[in-house]
């Protein structure tokens, strides 16, 4: 500690120079070593502005010892346009207010204009007049540099988050968005200035709608995942009300206020339309190469069909004329070589058969609930808000024993028919349900319709069968082939208070006994 001092100055005058002849010797002592191993700067001056103290930190944060700067008045490390400021200090200090962690710049010897943070206090003797002043000054630049650090990383990540295609939405633990990125906006329709405060909800159409915070609060109690971490696809709604599937990556941030999810959006709806649209060409590449192949396949098949069917024809022949002589005793034996013939036509025809036909299923344990919403996203893309949609699983029907893709693609086809079954419909409700059936799990996709007409219930599945000006009448046979294939089968009944359900049952992935 450094205090102005002149040669012959005892440190009795000393303490009564400084107004401090109040404090004991070993106080005094105290005083000094507490400023020297401080790590602020510590400066006293008087009201005329002269420096009268510096300690260590003051040398080495401005560059002059205590020697060069003590009797220098205050403006010596002050940058010329902020002389004002002094003025305004000293003046408040004459008043006997303080100042707190006031951020300035100040000079340094070599000329170098620092930030620093200012905290002014009013120095009384030991009758309470004001005599000076006490300036704690504390070193701004490293703060500063790392603000500024963070503000470029801040603009980094900002502009990359504005220029991915996937939407980022951050909500806190309650549901309530907190950001909302540019490719968001463009996904669903709304500004950022709209939706934040508000739940998320309002990006969702029902069921999801209803039963987002029951998902949150239920992770939150238990940490159950469904979807943070792992992903999903899922059905979302833009501000037209307009709905389209997208994939829903959510991620975790735990902070001393609470959790923060960021989701990350993305629209499926182009790469759902390229792969149905690639699966469609595949099927039909597959298709033409064997209907090709059965070109080429026909002309020798021809022969060796009619065969059998013209040696069945001259059985038959020979059968009447042995009736009509009476020779009963040769008919057994004719019946015999007619019935090889037809059982050889059919092998040939049943072999054929086998080889246009698509092959066996690969079936796998698959959950349930997933696979019907996966499903639903598809279906209902572009059918809006009015229509009620609703899954309803059975706690022991989640696990099925299936080929996802194939379900997928009969519950896509019952729901896009119930959709627009309903297209007149006052009511427009679509309940999905999935409940145990012995070894099976039958699942249900019921509509408020106006039902099936008694004329179609009856060839309902039957290829070419339909009730759409437009259809081919080939979808639910499909349907039917693949659940049949699984081993199920397919049913639809109307319902008494309109409308039409569809059943159909598939394997369970356990035995009836595990539930």
């Amino acid at each position: 500690m450094n205090l102005q001092d002149q040669p012959g100055t005892s440190s009795s005058n000393l303490h009564k120079d400084t107004g401090l002849e109040v404090l004991e010797e070993n106080a005094f002592s105290w005083l000094i070593a507490v400023l020297e191993a401080t790590d602020d700067a510590v400066i006293g001056k008087n009201l005329d502005g002269v420096i009268v103290c510096w300690n260590g930190a003051a040398e080495a944060l401005f560059g002059y010892t205590a020697e060069e700067i003590i009797g220098r008045p205050i403006t010596t490390i002050i940058p010329p346009e902020r002389i004002h400021e002094e003025t305004l200090i000293l003046s408040r200090i004459r008043q006997g207010e303080k100042l707190v962690h006031f951020v300035t710049e100040r000079k340094c010897k070599n000329g170098k204009t620092i930030p620093v943070s200012l905290t002014v206090l009013p120095i009384r003797d030991h009758n309470k007049n004001i005599i000076g002043a006490c300036k704690i000054a504390r070193d701004l630049s490293e703060a500063r540099q790392s603000e500024q650090e963070l503000r470029r990383r801040e603009a980094l990540l900002r502009s990359v988050l504005e220029t991915v295609p996937d939407g980022m939405i951050v909500i806190d633990e309650r549901g309530i968005i907190r950001d909302f990125s540019v490719a968001a906006e463009r996904l669903f329709g709304f500004q950022a200035s709209e939706v934040i405060g508000q739940n998320v909800s309002v990006l969702m159409p029902s069921p999801y709608r209803e039963e987002h915070d029951k998902y949150l609060s239920r992770y939150l109690a238990t940490g159950e995942r469904r979807i943070i971490g792992i992903g999903r696809v899922v059905v979302g709604q833009r501000k037209d009300g307009s709905t389209f599937p997208m994939e829903l990556s959510v991620g975790e941030t735990k902070l001393p206020e609470g959790h923060l999810f960021t989701g990350f959006v993305e629209d499926l709806t182009e790469r759902q339309e390229r792969e149905r649209r690639f699966r469609e060409l595949r099927s039909e590449l597959a298709h033409l190469a064997r209907v090709n192949e059965l070109g080429q396949m026909v002309s020798a098949l021809a022969h060796e069909v009619m065969q059998p069917l013209t040696a069945l024809t001259n059985y038959l022949n020979a059968m009447r004329r042995l009736l009509e002589i009476g020779k009963l005793e040769n008919l057994r034996e004719a019946m015999e070589r007619a019935n090889n013939e037809v059982e050889r036509a059919s092998g040939i025809i049943r072999r054929l058969r086998e080889f246009v036909r698509k092959g066996e299923t690969e079936r796998q344990k698959e959950y349930l609930p997933s696979t019907i919403a996966e499903a639903s996203a598809l279906a209902l893309v572009g059918t809006g808000r009015e229509i009620k949609f609703d899954i309803c699983v059975a706690e022991d029907a989640a696990e099925a024993l299936i080929d996802k893709i194939q379900i997928q693609q009969v519950l896509v086809n019952l729901m896009r028919n119930a959709v627009e079954a309903m297209a007149n419909s006052a009511r427009r409700e679509l309940s999905v349900s999935a409940v145990r059936a012995g070894e099976m799990i039958e699942i249900s996709v019921a509509d408020t319709g106006p039902g099936l007409p008694e004329e179609v219930h009856a060839r309902l599945f039957q290829p070419f069968v339909t009730t759409k000006p437009n259809g081919m009448g080939i979808g639910l046979y499909v349907c039917r082939t693949i659940v049949e294939a699984h081993g199920g089968e397919l049913s639809a009944d109307r319902v008494a208070t309109g409308g039409t359900v569809f059943r159909f049952t598939v394997p369970s992935a356990g035995s009836a006994t595990e539930s």
